[in-house]
């Protein structure tokens, strides 16, 4: 059925190319046209080459064109996807991260939560609320999809600044639950039911069963989950592989022929795993993000390795389109223009009653069902409340980070920092915030 869908950064190699290849694959989207946006002309030139030549060589029912015009790209879109990032990313990311270490602020990490998941969410949130405000001008009935982070930041302002806006994000966090329950469980994930949910990159399994039973499968997951982790190969031995061999130790086989280490970038997996009796879908760099004692137990080392094998597998990776699924976007765009109803595992909406207790305005990760009328959020009900606990103390960081963005407001940003319970301390946070603003004036200046 034919489309026309828009990436915005498809200049960016990764996301341009695995994203193309995404829609490529689709004989659902036959005939459709990608229209590629960026605001780097050379960048964007070179990919929508790419994609012409890939195209023309296989043959492929679909048309492709590109521009930096940001209203012509989204006239007449049906969905529009977004992944877009500003400056130099890793300059940028370790500010987040360094410079509130520098003050006594004690984060694991500096991409999504604590101090430097504000800072990255108020240098990034206000261009894509720009996109955000050409789509309701240019195309208002398009679906759009976020996969840009710190996601629920991000989400949780732009459904608050435009409600009626189609809009929800993607994380492929969730994929790491094929990879690892079967190997835990014994059985292959098709014979699984689980769900999972909370916010992105801190969501847990909330539950899991045999289907040809029906039998809970949390029992099994609580008593094999620590002997499998516990055998798990350290960021190092992966880091060197990749570094030998060119490419991602493929699935939970491969990984377990390289070097052990107990729990590496797990010690925080480990503490919700034994204490609250929740598997998380994700390791410490991102789960430790949000947690005040994190500090105290992660594992520094794999997440400094793992930073800097991140740093050098994007440096040293040459994306090609392919034509396999790689994200999650196509079968939801698929899901929609069929009307298939079937359940997305994990997306990026408004609460509105999906989780108990959590605030109805609060982006929340949660499975969705998508038919015709767009995504439908799959209640989760009430979670455990040690959970629900930790959860809670991040709504009122969301509040003041998106008032802290749409009013442009730095009293509102202090307050964000100073309601966040990574935060311990007063004295120093005024001047950290207006050094933090000093160095990124270019994206913060706004702040008044």
């Amino acid at each position: 059925m034919t489309q026309r869908i828009v990436l915005i950064g498809a200049g960016s190699a990764q996301f341009g190319t695995s994203t193309i290849g995404d829609i490529l694959q689709s004989k659902a989207l036959e005939g459709s046209e990608i229209v590629l946006h960026d605001i780097n002309p050379v960048t964007l030139a070179a990919m929508e080459q790419e994609a012409r030549a890939f195209i023309e060589g296989a043959g492929l029912p679909f048309t492709v064109s590109a521009t930096t015009d940001r209203p012509a790209a989204l006239r007449g879109a049906g969905f529009v996807v977004i992944s877009i990032e500003v400056g130099n990313r890793f300059e940028l990311w370790e500010q987040d991260w360094r410079i509130p270490q520098q003050y006594g602020i004690l984060q694991v990490y500096g991409e999504n939560g604590g101090p430097g998941g504000l800072f990255h969410a108020l240098r990034i949130t206000p261009p894509i609320l720009e996109i955000c405000a050409d789509i309701m001008r240019f195309c208002p009935d398009a679906y759009v999809a976020n996969f840009s982070n710190p996601m629920s930041r991000i989400c949780t302002t732009v459904t608050r600044a435009f409600p009626d806006l189609k809009f929800f994000g993607l994380c492929h966090e969730i994929s790491s639950l094929p990879q690892f329950l079967p190997h835990i469980l014994g059985v292959p994930y098709e014979a699984l039911e689980v769900r999972a949910g909370g916010l992105n990159h801190f969501s847990v399994v909330t539950s899991a069963r045999y289907k040809e039973t029906g039998a809970d499968a949390y029992p099994d997951i609580r008593a094999r989950a620590p002997l499998f982790f516990g055998n798990m190969p350290s960021m190092d031995a992966v880091y060197k592989y990749v570094k030998e061999t060119g490419r991602w130790p493929e699935g939970a086989q491969e990984l377990a022929n390289l070097p052990t280490e107990a729990w590496p970038e797990r010690r925080v997996f480990q503490v919700i795993l034994e204490k609250f009796g929740l598997m998380p879908i994700t390791s410490d760099s991102h789960f430790g993000e949000y947690i005040q004692w994190a500090y105290d137990v992660t594992d520094h080392k794999g997440i400094l390795d793992f930073y800097r094998f991140y740093k050098m597998y994007l440096s040293t990776l040459e994306p090609k389109i392919e034509l396999r699924l790689k994200e999650r976007i196509v079968p939801i765009i698929e899901g929609i223009i069929t009307d298939s109803g079937y359940e997305e595992a994990a997306v990026n909406i408004p609460n509105k009653g999906l989780i108990a207790g959590l605030p109805e305005w609060l982006v929340v990760e949660a499975p969705a069902t998508v038919d015709k009328d767009g995504l439908h959020g799959v209640s989760l009900g009430a979670l455990p409340r040690g959970f629900t606990g930790l959860l809670l103390n991040q709504a009122a960081v969301h509040d003041l980070t998106a008032e802290a963005i749409i009013h442009k407001s730095k009293a509102a940003a202090l307050q964000a920092l100073l309601v966040d319970p990574v935060v311990n301390r007063y004295h120093g946070m005024e001047e950290m915030l207006d050094t933090m603003i000093a160095y990124q004036e270019r994206w913060l200046g706004y702040l008044q």
